[in-house]
């Protein structure tokens, strides 16, 4: 099996600042002619989703919050290309600094593996509904009643709730956007 010529690196950067350091030195990149040796700079993320009044609100959460993955040919990294990707505002240095240690290729492969696996499995609850939390039901035949969780199916996006109806408990199976976490 052929080696790749090209290792994952960290850059550590100010946290929060991710996207737009991304974009930056992606336009540095290109710029110099880098694209051949410098094939991608990724921030890790994952979909996550939380649940606001019913409604999913999709966001992309970060992994490695302070951290952007560059690919790079260990063979043209170079002094140059170096020090113009770390003067980049708001970089601090890659890991090894002047001498860039590149990532184990199972962490690489691991961390990308999280992000492709929210890729394609849609995304993920930020905020995961607990057995035996309690809900109010926003929508439906039970719609403004209180409920306790007794089981969730993360798969399928459904709660099994058990709500009082005339004093006694009624198992009710709802799905998590017909639910709102209750205060």
């Amino acid at each position: 099996m052929a080696e790749s010529k090209t290792k994952w690196y960290s850059l550590r950067v100010i946290s929060g600042k991710e996207r737009k350091i991304k974009e930056r030195i992606d336009l540095e990149i290109d710029r110099s002619g880098w694209r051949s040796f410098l094939p991608s700079v990724i921030v890790p993320t994952e979909k996550v989703y939380k649940i606001r009044n019913g409604k999913k609100v999709i966001s992309e959460k970060n992994i490695l919050p302070g951290y952007i993955l560059v690919e790079a040919d260990k063979s043209k990294l170079s002094g140059e290309v170096i020090s113009t990707i770390v003067n980049i505002p708001n970089v601090i240095h890659f890991l090894g600094n002047n001498h860039p240690l590149p990532m184990q290729e199972k962490e690489a492969f691991r961390l990308l593996g999280k992000m492709d696996e929210t890729q394609e499995s849609g995304e993920k609850l930020i905020e995961p509904f607990l057995v035996g939390e309690s809900v109010k039901i926003i929508d439906g035949p039970f719609n403004e009643f209180i409920g306790d969780i007794q089981e969730v199916n993360e798969e399928r996006k459904k709660l099994k709730v058990i709500v009082k109806i005339f004093g006694r408990g009624t198992e009710v199976e709802l799905n998590f956007m017909q639910v709102d976490k209750h205060q």
